[in-house]
């Protein structure tokens, strides 16, 4: 047989079925997704921007915020762009080593983003449970190390995945049915009996996600356990701050949740759980947190009138 005769790949290339085959909904889905992705790139580039420039945002909080603004953009760009070009192209490959690197960054991105809601959650547990001490414990080092902390642990995770998927003798079917390189579709493709690597697959990214939905679970039932107990003030302000940080991680570990119940069963509602990881979240998220910030919508509007008044002012000239 070809995988024993075979140490090395013969596939040189996937194919990537996509989101749908119809030529008339294919158009469609282009706009609709051009809009989606450059709307979710503008509005964590504005994040981050207005975290750099107004002084106010100078706080553990927003330094959060803004990495996991970059990491949405790194998310939202890592295979939309890809799948927004291959609308409008009637063959829709990918080389196999950009199949590698989806897989590598999907993981990447994927696993840092978890731990950075993991640290973001442990920064509102130090501001409401210890307010006395916020600003000592949650130092600009401390933060810097939770920020490297969470793209090492990224990378680790991601380049475990990688490490045996790499190796894999693909040597004839290369049909992935979604718009980017998933890892338990493609690892499906291999000539060979693939349920050990299915079970170190599920075992690797369930324990990371796991152990970051307890940590989360944890942190934010203190949190509102302790807001409970203070005075209705203090209690209505941590909950707004606090609704969006949960919001956003209901968004993040939901698709989660239906991906590891089911994770190597193929269901219609699986590129739509792709589609909502990779470029609704991104987009979601910056709407969460202005909409619900008073500070951020200030300070938004600060830049809004920096930009345009050197504008107004080259139009006199």
């Amino acid at each position: 047989k070809a995988h024993l005769t075979f140490n090395k790949s013969v596939v040189t290339e996937f194919i990537l079925l996509g989101l749908s085959r119809s030529q008339e909904l294919q158009l469609v889905l282009f706009i609709v997704f051009s809009v989606f992705y450059g709307a979710a790139v503008l509005g964590n580039i504005l994040i981050i921007l207005t975290v750099i420039t107004d002084s106010r945002l100078h706080s553990p909080m927003y330094f959060l915020l803004s990495n996991l603004s970059f990491i949405d953009v790194c998310q939202a760009t890592f295979a939309t762009p890809k799948m927004i070009a291959d609308f409008l192209s009637e063959h829709k490959t990918i080389t196999f080593q950009g199949c590698m690197s989806q897989i590598f960054f999907l993981h990447v991105f994927g696993g840092s983003e978890m731990v950075l809601l993991v640290a973001m959650a442990y920064d509102r547990y130090i501001a409401i449970c210890r307010p006395l001490h916020y600003l000592a414990i949650m130092s600009r080092r401390v933060c810097t190390v939770l920020v490297g902390v969470s793209w090492a642990i990224g990378i680790l995770h991601s380049a475990s995945h990688l490490a045996f998927t790499v190796d894999l003798p693909f040597c004839g079917p290369n049909k992935v049915d979604n718009f980017f390189c998933d890892l338990p579709l493609v690892i499906k493709l291999a000539c060979l009996d693939t349920y050990v690597l299915e079970i170190l697959v599920l075992t690797n990214s369930g324990l990371l996600s796991l152990i970051c939905f307890l940590l989360l679970l944890i942190s934010y039932t203190v949190i509102l356990v302790t807001v409970r107990h203070q005075a209705s003030g203090g209690m209505s302000k941590a909950l707004s701050t606090l609704s969006s940080h949960i919001t956003v991680v209901v968004l993040f570990f939901g698709p989660l949740i239906f991906i590891y119940i089911w994770p190597f069963e193929s269901f219609p509602i699986d590129k739509f759980i792709s589609v909502f990881f990779t470029v609704f979240t991104p987009f979601l998220n910056p709407m969460i947190y202005t909409l619900r910030n008073k500070d951020v919508k200030e300070a938004m509007k600060k830049l809004r009138s920096r930009m345009l008044v050197p504008r107004e002012f080259s139009r006199q000239l």
